[in-house]
């Protein structure tokens, strides 16, 4: 499985991918930031995260983007940009056809440290050691890119299943409310004949 991992932001939108499978060690294919000046115009911005996001899509061929859940934060400002790059990346991942997997960053943080309140410089030497690399990749945005793809790799199949088997049960409940439906409306056809 090969996962792009994004770690949406205006300034720096953290980008990442890396190869795994169940019982195998995860194997960095790339890591970078995409960058965007801040005296450029809020949709040329947007415009040059969306070229670089797909030009690693076609590089680098992943199955699934994840990408990092916007959280509330009392910024109001940085959480509409963090937004608006998130839904770039999803925009791009959904014109290739590739699946998309959100998740907050405290799911990242448990998955890669086991500590779903680690601080930055924990996940990154979490990120080091899971993928034997010799020095952290900086800035911050690149690491936790990584972290994002190794959450995804990791929770994703399992979090897969767990959405199909709701599903299931779901369609399930949803069939067996609509021949209850059926039955009553028949009983009410019935019982509206002989009156």
């Amino acid at each position: 499985m090969r996962v792009l991992g994004v770690d949406p932001g205006l300034t720096r939108c953290g980008v990442a991918v890396v190869d795994g499978a169940p019982g195998r060690r995860l194997q960095m294919v790339d890591v970078g930031v995409v960058r965007t000046a801040s005296d450029v115009p809020l949709a040329y911005r947007l415009l040059e995260i969306e070229r670089q996001l797909e030009r690693w899509v076609a590089r680098t061929q992943p199955q699934v983007v994840a990408i990092e859940r916007v959280f509330s934060q009392q910024n109001v400002r940085t959480v509409m940009g963090t937004a608006q790059a998130s839904a770039v990346a999803m925009l791009v991942a959904a014109r290739c056809s590739i699946p998309v997997a959100l998740h907050t960053p405290s799911e990242v943080k448990a998955a890669v440290s086991g500590n779903g309140r680690a601080g930055k410089a924990q996940v990154a030497a979490m990120v080091m050691h899971l993928l034997r690399l010799e020095c952290a990749p900086t800035p911050a945005d690149a690491s936790d890119a990584l972290a994002l793809a190794i959450c995804q790799l990791w929770r994703g199949p399992a979090a897969a299943r767990i959405e199909q088997a709701l599903e299931r049960t779901q369609g399930a409940q949803a069939s067996a409310a609509r021949q209850a439906l059926a039955r009553a409306q028949a009983r009410a056809v019935v019982g509206g004949a002989g009156s």
